[in-house]
């Protein structure tokens, strides 16, 4: 990752963020923000990854993410994450009725031309600033972050209000897809490790 920013510890729970270049707001249109679900939804079981907590945003998401197993590599998982949900959101604005399509891909096609890392549309920002969760006040900080990200946006009122996140999920209402609870999580954490 760029930035000076990495996992290094791949076994551990990471708060992570992923952007959209130059901040489009792609996430304003339902579609898109329903893909992202749909991945979330998949990944769990098939790529090793866990999710704990998240939020879509219109131009962003956070989530807290760890690797299901020790042999997983959550850096991996990531990147075929991003890698997979650009090519499906690039489809979906190509095939759909996109009022801003021409804008859109013009500025994906040109981040992929600068940075030379993407083959034809760059959609997500190369960084994550990931940030390891090694505490039980990092992990309700950095939950208390994501939830209260559309309120502060001034969407919402009350974090569990917003229908893509994970705050219906802790607030035990209907939600989107099953997080992993990072309270059920420290409760099961080897003794002292977080205490």
């Amino acid at each position: 990752m760029a930035g000076g920013y990495r996992i290094h510890n791949q076994k551990e729970l990471h708060f992570v963020t992923f952007q959209i270049v130059e901040w489009i707001d792609l996430f304003t249109r339902q579609l898109y923000r329903d893909e992202i679900i749909s991945n979330f939804r998949f990944y769990p079981d098939t790529q090793g990854l866990n999710i704990h907590a998240y939020v879509i945003m219109s131009n962003h998401l956070h989530a807290i993410l760890s690797a299901t197993q020790p042999k997983n590599d959550l850096s991996s998982i990531i990147g075929r994450f991003k890698s997979y949900t650009s090519k499906r959101l690039v489809e979906l604005i190509t095939e759909g009725p996109e009022s801003r399509k021409g804008w859109m891909l013009n500025l994906f096609a040109h981040h992929a031309e600068s940075q030379k890392r993407s083959k034809n549309f760059q959609v997500w920002t190369h960084d994550n600033h990931p940030i390891e969760l090694d505490t039980p006040e990092k992990f309700r900080q950095r939950l208390d972050y994501i939830h209260n990200n559309p309120v502060k946006a001034g969407i919402i009122d009350k974090p569990e209000d917003y229908l893509y996140s994970s705050a219906r999920n802790y607030a035990d209402l209907p939600f989107l897809f099953k997080v992993d609870l990072v309270d059920e999580l420290l409760a099961n954490l080897r003794p002292g490790k977080y205490d």
